[in-house]
């Protein structure tokens, strides 16, 4: 019996193999402690990250989404943290050297019901996605 293979996973294995370098949407996630902005070690990290590869893509675009979790508060309170986490990545990755004019930043506070509080204390950013 013959096993089909996905050419989805050949094409870019082949391509990495090839040693070049395929280009597309990356994703990121840092997480935050409850009711807070601030970064831990790991956020930092990641956003390090990051900024080398958007500094890598001169002109890539920097999508960055911040989330709260959809429990305690208000929705405005909830919203409010959603900003401040956005804001926080994009300051962070400015002062890494990433240019202002590539990223666009959202808030998305105490709607997203689909994961659990902790996963909700969330910022996600994007590379190369419109």
């Amino acid at each position: 019996m013959m096993r089909r293979i996905s050419l989805g996973i050949l094409v870019p294995l082949a391509l990495l193999l090839a040693g070049c370098h395929v280009v597309g949407p990356e994703h990121f996630v840092v997480f935050f402690a409850p009711k807070s902005s601030a970064l831990d070690s790991q956020a930092k990290d990641v956003l390090a990250t990051v900024a080398t590869k958007a500094k890598q893509r001169p002109g890539v675009s920097v999508k960055v989404a911040g989330f709260s979790a959809p429990v305690g508060g208000s929705i405005a309170d909830n919203q409010k943290l959603a900003a401040q986490r956005a804001q926080v990545v994009v300051d962070t990755l400015v002062a890494d050297g990433v240019d202002a004019k590539q990223i666009r930043h959202s808030a998305i506070g105490g709607v997203d019901f689909s994961m659990d509080s902790v996963e909700s204390r969330r910022v996600e950013i994007t590379l190369g996605e419109n």
